[in-house]
């Protein structure tokens, strides 16, 4: 991070004078940005941006509330008005400030081995040519394409009241094609993405080309396919369609910050058998190169494994520091925040369903009738009642235990809770899946994961009945 000034040594004035009021807490958040995306539609470059973000956020905990502010002027005078401003909120006895001495997460990795910010812009306005046209030759029948490219390096040091110092450097790079296939009065879309917290190398095995040719076939697969069939049914949902089951109808229940609230049905349930005994679901912000990983969060704490449910048992929640302090338990290294204009709030970060001992093609062929899920699309959960709705975008039917004719306008219904004590198999395969996550109006880089799973029994929604 460039400063003109260091950081560790402005920090004891700052926090202090974000604690004069009073408060439990003080935290000084620096975060330093450089972007870049490009857009191609219609086989032209729409849009490039490229830019630095710079800025820092400070936070007073008071009797567990919290008082935020944030200036992109970085100053020492500067964050010492900033902090005097939000001290304003708090009230009661000072708490001390420790300076900042030790480091409360590990150093950051060495880094891409491919850094997007040394590649010339050229080089990344020819990965979204080269993606545009092998979709373009891939179908006749594909009529537009629509591929972006986008990377981001991504500085931030936190330092505390607690003397505690923790600093990250983190690299995003992301390519994503849409292709859109049409036949006379029909048109339909496929879509892949590929990505993580890696550099240019992502996209060393996994090309550009391979990208448009699978969002290709995803929209001529959608294009050829029949009504999906309505009614309750099996479904398979193979590792492919990531994790999205896991992160949208298990994950945001298991977030600390609503289970305070009384907002998940997960609540007060630690301990308690709350799926099958071949369920195992993680949250673990360590994996190298994942979309959702860090070595510390935006809390410097550092990032962590967790183990939410175990063979079926509840063992914990999703915590960040406030919520970890209200409920008298440690932070699982979960609290994140879109940019330092945002307060940390308890988010995922790579999540997923452990693999299991079952044939991913023995499930299918065991499955003498239903539904083969390859790819999920968006998805909404009800967090108070587990119920949840989510959108098939690349599925077929199963028939005599094989895949066979794919299906479009299928949909998933069901709820959280019984779904996981339902599943009855699990596969030992496991897909990941990449997103960006929203929540109380920030958005997250996410990974999810899952192996191939059956669930006996599931309402799905679609235009024929069965």
């Amino acid at each position: 991070m460039k400063l003109d000034f260091d950081p560790a040594a402005a920090a004891p004035a700052v926090l202090r004078a974000a604690l004069a009021r009073g408060g439990d807490f003080a935290e000084l958040y620096l975060e330093d940005v450089v972007h870049t995306a490009v857009t191609l539609d219609a086989a032209r470059i729409e849009r490039i941006t490229t830019g630095v973000d710079r800025g820092a956020g400070i936070r007073v905990l008071h009797r567990l509330k919290t008082a935020y502010g944030y200036t992109s002027e970085l100053s020492p005078r500067a964050l010492i008005e900033l902090a005097g401003a939000v001290a304003q909120a708090a009230r009661g006895g000072l708490k001390a400030v420790h300076p900042p001495e030790r480091s409360a997460a590990p150093p950051p990795s060495a880094g891409p081995r491919r850094d997007p910010l040394a590649a010339p812009l050229g080089l990344k306005v020819a990965l979204c040519r080269r993606a545009d046209a092998r979709a373009r030759a891939w179908e006749k029948r594909i009529h537009q394409v629509t591929v972006r490219y986008g990377d981001a390096r991504r500085a931030v040091v936190c330092m505390n009241s607690l003397g505690e110092w923790a600093q990250d450097d983190r690299v995003q790079t992301l390519l994503s094609v849409t292709a859109v296939a049409g036949a006379g009065a029909e048109i339909t879309t496929g879509y892949e993405s590929i990505g993580g917290a890696c550099g240019l190398e992502v996209l060393d095995g996994d090309t550009p080309e391979r990208v448009a040719e699978v969002a290709s076939r995803r929209a001529m697969a959608n294009l050829l396919a029949r009504p999906a069939p309505a009614g309750r049914m099996p479904v398979v949902l193979a590792a492919s369609a990531g994790g999205t089951m896991v992160h949208e109808a298990v994950g945001h229940g298991l977030e600390a910050d609503l289970i305070a609230d009384g907002l998940s049905i997960y609540q007060g349930m630690i301990g308690q058998v709350v799926g099958t005994p071949l369920l195992t679901v993680l949250d673990d912000a360590t994996l190298p190169g994942r979309r959702g990983s860090f070595s510390c969060d935006d809390e410097g704490t550092p990032a962590q494994r967790t183990v939410l449910i175990e063979n079926g048992v509840l063992r914990g929640y999703l915590h960040d520091r406030l919520s970890a302090w209200k409920a008298g338990a440690r932070s699982t290294g979960n609290g994140r925040r879109e940019s330092f204009r945002c307060r940390p709030i308890v988010r995922m970060s790579n999540t997923m369903i452990a693999p299991g001992d079952d044939d991913p093609e023995d499930i299918v062929r065991s499955t003498e009738r239903g539904l083969f899920v390859r790819q999920m699309g968006g998805g909404q959960v009800e967090t108070v009642s587990g119920n949840f709705v989510f959108e098939v975008t690349e599925g077929y039917l199963i028939e005599k235990g094989a895949v066979s004719d794919p299906v479009r306008g299928a949909t998933l219904t069901g709820n959280g809770p019984e779904v996981l004590r339902g599943i009855d198999r699990v596969g030992r395969d496991l897909g990941f899946g990449i997103g960006t996550c929203g929540k109380d109006g920030q958005s997250v880089a996410v990974a999810d994961a899952q192996p191939t799973l059956r669930i006996p029994e599931l309402v799905v929604g679609g235009r024929q009945g069965t």
